[in-house]
């Protein structure tokens, strides 16, 4: 058994590249918690949670404060139990409570993080532009670095989303397909009638329509919709996922090793998606990469408790620097990890970017 000899929090600040845009806010640098596990032998592993203001009743502050909180209890017991811990503990604070759990879960040397041959992971990218030309002109440069999978976020005025998604489509001419994302945008109104005048040609699903919490709004959308309605927001965990499973017209379900408690509840999590007879979806467009990292590492499954479509964790193309020595490849519109790779923490990069921390050490028994 792995005893958990120290935890180190960092609040990290990663400033974007370019803005990202979503129907809540605009993105300029992500702000995720870095967890660092180790154990007695001096081994390091990590783990990361992204709390997106707006995205949920979640807060930057209070999430690292609940990681203080919980790691002090954590550290100098068994890594089974520092989990469980972490566990029954994870509504008050499930992004920060999946961070420290997906660490212990890498120090423990999880088999699911193993790349036992190369691994190659097509990746969706965000699209930006709103004017015809632009519309045309990103088209392209899109395509030509390999995506196949747009997402076009909407959610704010349903006449305008339907013209401008039109335009993209018509850019893109079949050559790709495109994911609608309303970020919870619209109300059960709007939601219905954007849904009503969708034409499914070249859509592969929409989004999350409505608030996290209505399940009538989003399931009035999913009803009358020609595309697959997929639940971002709304799914914390398993008695999500079967909730969504029993309503007409939820197609798929997307989810964020973040809100699913580590890397082995992720997994369980999209093979019940699955055998529910939808289809997953995995990303978390806001992680770097160390979340990114774990969810194509879980992705890469496929059917056994993975995904065969295009993966969202892209976050960590959208940082301006990398906090690893060894920076995953892009290229071609895939993520392409090599057999055996594991990041490697820039140190150095990391206390530039560092603006808290916290360590907690297990007292030396004699």
């Amino acid at each position: 058994m792995t005893d958990l000899a120290g935890l180190t929090l960092h609040l990290v600040h990663l400033p974007l590249t370019v803005p990202y845009h979503v129907s809540y806010r605009v993105y300029e640098d992500f702000d995720p918690i870095l967890v660092e596990a180790r154990d007695g032998q001096g081994r390091s592993a990590w783990g990361e949670g992204h709390i997106s203001p707006g995205y949920s009743i979640e807060s930057v502050a209070g999430g690292f404060e609940f990681c203080k909180e919980l790691a002090a209890h954590m550290v100098g017991r068994g890594t089974a139990e520092a989990k469980a811990m972490a566990r029954l503990r994870r509504h008050e604070s499930p992004v920060a409570a999946s961070a420290l759990i997906a660490a212990v879960e890498m120090l423990e040397d999880n088999p699911l993080l193993h790349l036992a041959e190369d691994v190659t992971l097509p990746l969706l990218t965000p699209f930006h532009a709103t004017e015809p030309g632009a519309i045309e002109a990103e088209v392209e440069e899109r395509l030509g670095q390999g995506f196949a999978t747009l997402k076009v976020k909407v959610g704010k005025d349903w006449r305008a989303d339907l013209a401008r998604l039109n335009r993209v489509r018509d850019a893109a001419g079949g050559r790709a397909v495109i994911r609608l994302d309303a970020n919870r945008g619209f109300s059960r109104e709007d939601g219905v009638s954007f849904a009503r005048g969708l034409d499914p040609e070249g859509i592969e699903l929409f989004e999350q329509p409505c608030a996290a919490d209505d399940w009538d709004a989003n399931g009035a959308v999913a009803a009358i919709s020609r595309v697959p309605v997929m639940l971002d927001e709304s799914i914390y965990g398993l008695a999500d996922i079967e909730r969504a499973g029993a309503m007409p017209g939820i197609g798929l379900i997307k989810l964020k090793l973040k809100k699913m408690g580590g890397i082995i509840d992720l997994r369980a999590g999209l093979a019940r998606i699955r055998a529910l007879s939808m289809e997953p979806v995995l990303g978390d467009g806001v992680a770097a990469d160390i979340g990114c990292w774990m969810e194509a590492c879980v992705a890469r499954l496929g059917t056994d408790g993975g995904i065969t479509n295009a993966g969202e964790f892209n976050g960590f193309l959208k940082t301006r620097t990398s906090l690893l020595t060894n920076p995953m490849a892009f290229a071609h519109g895939a993520l392409h990890l090599a057999a055996g790779y594991r990041p490697e923490i820039d140190r150095d990069a990391l206390a530039a970017h560092t603006r808290a921390h916290a360590e907690y050490t297990a007292p030396v028994i004699a």
